[in-house]
């Protein structure tokens, strides 16, 4: 048995479940911890509706790429990763992750505004750095397989 074999419905099992927890977080967590928040100090009260469509915003990003995940490892069981089908998933990854950074950008410069500690930007730097750094090692990862599905188009066409 292949590494793929094994790998493929441990990563499944672990993809459904994040999937779960993140949809748990979205429609309870979040919206109630926001919502205690809120209570707890009223002068932040007016962010309570704004912090929730973001993060349930970015949640929602981490989850279409779960999604678009599965779609590839179905691909890879059946030996169809090199296809312009992947690429769209990939695609789908890329505009998933470009996304949620585009608004954790904007988050970052609404919290370096109004900021009196150094603590949060500089776990929004973290984030935001991070966050990065997935990107364009996606991009790279997109252009590989952009020259894999070349090269296997071409091997194929030759044999």
């Amino acid at each position: 048995m292949t590494i793929e074999r094994r790998a493929i419905p441990a990563l499944r099992v672990f993809l459904v479940v994040l999937f779960g927890v993140l949809l748990v977080f979205q429609t309870l967590s979040l919206p109630g911890q926001f919502r205690y928040m809120a209570e707890q100090n009223p002068h932040d009260a007016p962010l309570r509706w704004p912090a929730t469509a973001v993060t349930v915003f970015w949640l929602l990003c981490v989850q279409v790429v779960i999604v678009a995940t599965w779609q590839l490892l179905t691909r890879v069981k059946q030996d169809r990763i090199f296809s312009e089908s992947s690429m769209r998933w990939v695609d789908v990854i890329v505009a998933a992750i470009g996304a949620g950074w585009v608004v954790l950008v904007a988050v970052d410069v609404f919290v370096l505004t109004q900021a009196d500690d150094p603590g949060m930007p500089m776990l929004l730097l973290l984030l935001t750095t991070g966050v990065t750094v997935v990107g364009l090692l996606v991009l790279v990862l997109r252009a590989l397989l952009r020259q894999a599905t070349t090269l296997r188009t071409d091997l194929d066409a030759v044999i």
